[in-house]
């Protein structure tokens, strides 16, 4: 098991994450999914999502526990998603926005239950890009994402951000996102700042992701993708392990 997930996140190779939302997982699935994760050698497991409408969060947390020895990472939608079952937790701070709760209100809430936890802290300035339509994320955080052709304002957006003391950044268009960041603004992004890079949202190709590892991204992300083309985390692992 890595003892430093954030330090896992600076080694050199772009890292592989599959993002799993309980909501959208029965055991069956996640046992098949959990297989997938071994053979196709991703690096981490991201688990969370916006809403979490039942109580399969501390059960999806069990079994994948229970089935990789992976690093398991909270990602979480709202301040009670935060379970000692799992390794590490990115505390997302909107700053692509400018709603307060999601900038600094749910940390407030959250903090004691993270402290005891003993989790790793990850701070975490998570940026929404316009990935061609309206996130779930973005409608439920009311906020406005950045614009898809404006790399001026990720890089000054990133900068202020690692100024504020956050140690990775999260550049995201968006669960279903019709297009993923751009190489333009993720290369721009990754060489304003020192800190690593996490990109998600709209990766559907093995070129895809192999361009934004190129462009500097520490780390890739796949989410619900893979629920519609299984085959891609595959076609995916091989790329970034070539």
């Amino acid at each position: 098991m890595v003892k430093n997930i954030l330090t896992l996140l600076k080694t050199p190779r772009t890292k592989l994450a599959v993002l799993i939302d309980p909501d959208n997982q029965t055991e069956d699935s996640l046992m098949s999914m959990s297989e997938k994760i071994i053979n196709c050698k991703v690096d981490v497991i991201l688990v969370g999502g916006s809403l979490l409408l039942g109580d399969h969060f501390e059960k999806t947390l069990a079994l994948l526990r229970k089935n990789t020895s992976l690093p398991i990472i909270l990602f979480p939608g709202n301040n009670y998603q935060i379970s000692s079952q799992a390794d590490a937790i990115l505390l997302l701070s909107l700053i692509s926005g400018r709603n307060p709760e999601y900038l600094i209100g749910q940390h407030v809430v959250a903090a004691p239950q993270i402290r005891a936890s003993g989790l790793e802290v990850i701070p975490t300035g998570y940026m929404l890009i316009d990935g061609g339509r309206v996130s779930t994320t973005s409608y439920m955080t009311q906020t406005v994402p950045i614009p898809y052709d404006k790399p001026d304002i990720a890089v000054a957006t990133a900068m202020a951000g690692e100024m504020l003391g956050l140690q990775s950044i999260y550049l995201e268009a968006g669960s279903g996102a019709h297009r993923s960041i751009s190489v333009e603004m993720l290369r721009a992004v990754k060489s304003s700042i020192s800190i690593p890079v996490i990109t998600g949202g709209g990766i559907r190709t093995p070129e895809q992701a192999e361009a934004l590892a190129e462009a500097g991204s520490n780390m890739i992300v796949l989410g619900n993708i893979l629920e519609k083309q299984p085959e891609l985390l595959m076609e995916i692992s091989l790329a970034l392990h070539q």
